[in-house]
């Protein structure tokens, strides 16, 4: 959850176009905005690939290929499609409507590919790419999870060797997705999620503040001083990525077992919903909420700013509560399962604490 919280800053309003945002870096806001995304943020889809792989190397030990992938169009696949249809409904509809500025359909192939991302990610819903791709992991996952260690680490080699290049090729569209899958599936296989997550924090915070401030030279003095291969920074930001995975893994196994964690744990079946329609959300309400605050650059807009994912998560729980009881099976196709007609949320069990029990149990 931690991770889908962080995420929202990354798709944060911020009431600027693309030009106006890039001047507004420099500022403190902007600085503001680029550590929250930089350095939290952007954590959430290599620990949610990782998480992935985990739970998938279990997951097959118990299912066959055909009931496997069948769990995975209901669960992944129709809610990425079902959210993006939605996002296009109501995101362009307003735009079209004039009461927003926001991506509308050109073509009959735009249509398309936002609803599938089959070519490229998302102009509305930019979070759904990760979605796709996870899907074409899952198809991959029966022969991965099979594979000797050596092909596993063959293939997140070349995975590795792609994203650093930043070639492109639709088969994936972030292949860095399957380097941390594939890392998911080795932590399974080796019993090391444990041992990750419960080393002495220092560690993992060290070398997570340690990356975090060659991030932060680089975007400040590095690039002055010509370090701008960009293979060299794809490279490190992959490193630094997988760090602040394993730094936040470790929190978050921390924070399981005391009072606020056990909170959050009761908001868990709510998460996979917030992920899907935060920026839906976030294009309809973000406006409406900048009228108070003004947009980045204004002095109330960094109080919005640390807000948007509380304020995302409680319109989420609002929303899977009203499905539920309005309409139970529609709230379990858009929760991919979490909610609806045959789930009901409830609090966690004392050995449910920890956030290795709890995924074995969703498995």
């Amino acid at each position: 959850m931690i991770c889908l919280l962080g995420i929202v800053y990354v798709h944060a309003w911020t009431g600027l176009d693309g030009n106006s945002l890039v001047k507004a870096g420099g500022t403190a806001q902007g600085m503001l905005r680029w550590g929250l995304i930089e350095l939290l943020g952007r954590s959430s889809v290599p620990l949610l690939s990782i998480i992935s792989g985990w739970l998938v190397a279990a997951s097959l030990m118990k299912r066959g290929w055909r009931t496997f992938v069948a769990g995975k169009v209901r669960t992944v696949l129709a809610p990425m499609v079902l959210w993006n249809a939605l996002a296009i409904l109501l995101v362009s509809g307003a735009a079209l409507a004039g009461w927003m500025k926001a991506p509308t359909p050109t073509s009959w192939w735009w249509t398309v590919d936002e609803l599938l991302c089959l070519a490229s990610p998302d102009d509305i819903n930019v979070q759904m790419p990760f979605l796709r791709d996870l899907f074409v992991c899952m198809l991959a996952a029966p022969l991965l999870v099979r594979s000797p260690t050596r092909a596993l680490a063959a293939v997140a080699a070349l995975a590795l060797a792609w994203a650093v290049s930043g070639l492109a090729f639709p088969l994936l569209l972030r292949p860095s997705i399957l380097v941390f899958f594939v890392a998911g599936i080795l932590a399974r296989r080796f019993d090391l999620a444990v041992p990750a997550a419960s080393r002495p924090i220092l560690v993992s915070g060290g070398v997570y503040l340690l990356l975090a401030a060659g991030r932060v030279w680089l975007e400040t003095a590095g690039m002055g001083q010509g370090i701008d291969n960009p293979a060299l920074l794809n490279a490190f930001d992959l490193v630094m990525r997988f760090a602040t995975a394993l730094f936040f893994w470790s929190l978050a196994w921390r924070l399981a077992e005391t009072r606020f964690g056990r909170l959050v744990l009761r908001a868990e079946p709510y998460v996979f919903l917030m992920f899907c329609a935060h920026l839906i959300m976030i294009w309809l309400a973000g406006p409406l909420i900048g009228r108070l605050t003004g947009p980045l650059g204004s002095p109330y807009y960094p109080l919005f700013l640390l807000a948007q994912p509380l304020l995302v998560l409680g319109a989420s729980l609002l929303l899977g509560r009203m499905l539920v009881r309005g309409a139970p099976s529609v709230a379990l196709v858009l929760s991919g399962g979490r909610l609806g007609s045959n789930r009901r949320p409830v609090p966690a069990a004392p050995d449910a604490a920890r956030p290795g029990v709890r995924a074995e149990r969703r498995c």
